[in-house]
């Protein structure tokens, strides 16, 4: 088996709150990031596609078709947005990293045509990441 990465970035801002905690549990458990007024990175995003390759062209997965599928489902998505309020796929949740990559997984695991989602990694900063794969029990929450 083969693995493929290919990496991304784009910027969004957030915030943590949940409307069920009072306003001294958010700052308590959240901390700068309860921020009313939300706060941002610069995310990198990392995905890997496992496979064998194509006898015909040698790939897994055409590197500029998953170029494509990144700017499209997360990029065009995602990229400088407010992810609380312009993501529909994160409504109602609070965008923490782990939400923030499962969502990703979810949003590319139906594009992929050749090959198999094997790897989302998502850098909130350069050293923090979330790691979101097959391997979860269930798969992706």
């Amino acid at each position: 088996m083969i693995r493929i990465t290919r990496k991304m970035e784009f910027s969004a801002s957030h915030l943590y709150h949940n409307p069920d905690f009072s306003p001294e549990q958010n700052r308590r458990i959240f901390g700068k990031c309860n921020n009313p007024h939300g706060h941002g990175h610069n995310y990198v995003l990392e995905v890997t596609i496992a496979g064998e390759p194509d006898p015909a062209t040698g790939m897994v997965l055409d590197l500029k078709e998953l170029k494509e599928i990144l700017e499209r489902e997360v990029g065009d998505r995602m990229d400088h947005r407010f992810l609380n309020h312009e993501v529909p796929e994160l409504a109602g949740q609070i965008p923490t990293t782990e939400v923030i990559a499962a969502t990703i997984w979810k949003l590319l695991e139906p594009k992929i045509r050749r090959g198999k989602l094997d790897r989302v990694r998502l850098y909130e900063t350069p050293d923090l990441f979330v790691d979101c794969t097959a391997d979860l029990p269930g798969g992706p929450q």
